[in-house]
């Protein structure tokens, strides 16, 4: 059986964590179908612009496999690792980093995606559950999900496979990037492609060509 789209989850901004800050972390399912446009799912938010949302973290995925994974690794909170509970618009079954490439094009409805960088966990995600180690944990599992670019905009719905449309660079694992961004370590060829290939998230590609000329 082929990846489906497991559920949907959209949120406004609201306060988080004992501070109140304002966030859009916190996410509720829909169960109807969602437009989707160039900056995101209609009725979602993001609180702060400077490092959240854009055309380059347009809609957020994640492995729907990783949740048993969280829940094993911190039993004490087993029971608040369901879907949307990282923060994700996209809950996918058979999809994880491993799976993908850097680019892929994924049919989701008539909305195209474009996987285009991993999520570096910020402060509000140790916030949401009240782990401080929750982040790092998530760094070093490499369990970060993946950001969307939206090729073209449409309509989804929960339960729709989600289909392969392109790969434009099935020889670069999703799953490198998310170790390359994460800890280093590219090497001059990975950087030459990375500053370069098609669908890299502009920060990325920028943060390459720097690294070539250092």
């Amino acid at each position: 059986m082929g990846a489906v789209l497991a559920s949907i989850q959209v949120g406004r901004i609201a306060p988080l964590g004992p501070d109140g800050v304002p966030s859009g972390f916190a996410k509720h399912g829909v169960d109807h179908d969602v437009a989707v446009g160039t900056l995101g799912l209609a009725g979602d938010e993001q609180a702060d612009l400077t490092v959240h949302g854009g055309p380059d973290k347009a809609v957020y995925g994640y492995a729907a496999a990783h949740y048993p994974r969280w829940a094993a690794a911190f039993p004490a909170l087993a029971d608040r690792f369901r879907a949307g509970s990282m923060g994700e618009n996209l809950t996918i079954d058979g999809l994880d980093e491993d799976a993908i490439c850097v680019g892929d094009v994924h049919a989701i409805g008539d909305a195209l995606l474009q996987v285009c960088q991993p999520r570096q966990p910020c402060f509000k995600l140790a916030l949401a559950f009240g782990e401080p180690r929750i982040g790092k944990a998530m760094v070093k599992a490499g369990r970060s999900g993946w950001y969307y670019r939206v090729v073209r905009e449409g309509r989804i719905a929960a339960g729709a496979p989600v289909l392969l449309a392109d790969r434009p660079n099935p020889g670069f694992a999703f799953s490198r990037m998310v170790s390359i961004v994460n800890f280093g370590g590219a090497s001059r060829d990975e950087a030459e492609a990375l500053a370069t290939m098609a669908g890299v998230a502009a920060n990325i590609a920028a943060r390459a060509r720097v690294g070539l000329t250092a």
